[in-house]
């Protein structure tokens, strides 16, 4: 926490925040980042995991977010196909619900809007000869088949902060921006340690990435006597054991309108969500009510033979989205693009409203062009040809073979590390890619790992995640980092949390 002039101050370590660091930094900027709790430690790790066009979207006539996310699907599947891969979807249909011709019509403009290489297209289905039909209700004998993607959140994030580290940015996780003060063409920001302990830094510019707390800090840090209203949409999840067998994700449609996703999660698991619910609490304590348990649960015995009781819920969270206040009266129709708002009355500030994962790297590619634009260094974007840390299969460059190739690399790694379980290897080459190498660098058999301090988390790996990754506590090993926190016995986050307190 030495004294720092930076080019570019970005509070917030969502994925915005981070994207917007790392582009920022990738175009020789000087960063410096400031997250209040750990990395992608609120909205960002509680999507549906998706990387999506937003098919339901259509309907709402958002036919510009539409094509730009469906054009950054594979962008992103190519720059880290460790945490992304193609996941087919399958939407059942029967009589009450959407006609077969919209839902046809809307499908081929889904193909259509953006060019595919990686993605097959969507088909017409029959569910009574289909293997995802054997799970469903017999009344459902007709359906639809669609591609997107999936990712894991939270470990997104933490790449894209990784990436900017190493360009050079300072990355600062608890740490909270208490105030900033403009000073003409600069500002003065005061930031605060979990310690309580605070440091004043300069910056020419501040970007306000605070996801859910970004119309509160324009207020409260920055002392702005208007801002933009944001409308706070709730959406939550559960996870209960697994519900089917094969690889592919189901689409459902409700008859209030909303659809929710049933998909194959941590091998042993089915991920169900989300709800959508105007949230008017506080963002810091969202979590999942029992109604909307109620809700995912009759949702999906509506459509399985076997149904989701309340009681086979293992895991739920909830995550609060940021969204623009806009006139669409029910949450499910408010926007999820993005607006840039940019206050030019002395030096910069910017300030993201609105949304969603798949978009982030466009998102952030047009922040830091209005920033480069701002202090007279104008450069072009380069995110869209970069891999991003542990993607780079086959080399630096994305390409379509690190994503169709990505289960022969694997099985190559496991030779190289033939001393490791096989379940071991598939968990860290998913989790980590090329970083593998990095994590077992000067390991040669399980006894090099050190402890084995949780089953399947052995000393080597949290070292790694705390010293590359800015890991401090269990939750931020068990749930973010990894979601090992779902295949272990109750008291492993106490256990763990008390191993770090001994190493400290």
């Amino acid at each position: 926490m030495a004294d720092v002039d930076c080019d570019v101050l970005v509070v917030g370590g969502g994925i915005n925040g981070a994207g917007i660091a790392r582009d920022a930094a990738g175009r020789g900027l000087c960063v410096v980042l400031c997250e209040k709790d750990d990395l992608a430690s609120h909205t960002s790790s509680a999507s549906t995991k998706l990387i999506h066009g937003g098919l339901r979207y259509l309907e709402y006539y958002e036919f510009r977010l539409v094509r730009k996310a469906l054009a950054e699907r594979e962008v992103l599947l190519r720059s880290a196909p460790h945490i992304m891969w193609p996941l087919r979807f399958v939407m059942p249909h029967n009589a009450g619900q959407r006609p077969a011709l919209m839902i046809r019509a809307g499908l081929f403009l889904y193909d259509m809007l953006a060019k595919r290489e990686l993605l097959a297209g969507s088909r017409g289905i029959n569910l009574q000869c289909h293997p995802a039909g054997r799970p469903l209700k017999d009344s459902f004998r007709a359906g639809f088949e669609y591609s997107d993607g999936w990712v894991d959140d939270a470990r997104l994030v933490v790449l894209n902060a990784m990436d900017a580290c190493a360009k050079g940015a300072c990355i600062l996780t608890r740490t909270t921006c208490v105030a900033v003060e403009r000073h003409g063409d600069h500002w003065v920001a005061t930031l605060r340690k979990a310690d309580g302990t605070e440091k004043r830094i300069t910056t020419r510019t501040v970007v306000n990435a605070a996801g859910p707390w970004t119309q509160s800090f324009l207020k409260s840090a920055a002392g702005a006597q208007k801002a933009r209203n944001l409308r706070l949409v709730k959406g939550s999840h559960i996870v209960v054991r697994r519900i089917f067998e094969h690889d592919q994700a189901y689409i459902f449609q409700n008859k209030d309108g909303r659809i929710v996703f049933a998909i194959p999660y941590e091998h042993d698991f089915t991920l169900i969500g989300t709800t959508d619910l105007e949230y008017k609490g506080d963002p810091q304590s969202v979590a999942i009510e029992e109604s909307e348990i109620r809700y995912l649960c009759e949702l999906a015995s509506d459509y399985f033979r076997e149904p989701v009781r309340p009681a086979d819920v293992v895991w739920t969270y909830s995550g609060v989205r940021p969204l623009i206040e806009d006139a669409a009266a029910d949450a499910k129709a408010v926007t999820r693009d993005y607006f840039l708002e940019l206050d030019e009355q002395g030096a910069p500030l910017l300030s993201v409203f609105g949304g969603k994962i798949t978009t982030f790297r466009k998102l952030a590619e047009d922040a830091v062009d209005m920033l480069c634009r701002q202090l007279g260094k104008p450069t072009r974007g380069w995110t869209e040809k970069a891999c991003l840390p542990g993607g780079d299969l086959f080399g630096a460059v994305p390409q379509n073979r690190s994503v169709q190739e990505f289960c022969q690399w694997a099985a190559a790694v496991q030779v190289k590390y033939s001393w490791l379980p096989p379940e071991l290897v598939k968990r860290y080459v998913r989790a980590y890619g090329t970083r593998v190498h990095t994590l077992l660098d000067g390991c040669a058999s399980l006894a090099d790992m050190g402890e084995e301090i949780l089953p399947g988390l052995y000393a080597a790996e949290v070292s790694y995640l705390r010293r590359k990754e800015w890991a401090v506590t269990a939750a931020d090993i068990l749930w973010r980092r990894t979601k090992l926190g779902l295949h272990l016995p109750a008291g492993a986050e106490a256990r763990l949390d008390a191993w770090l307190a001994a190493q400290a």
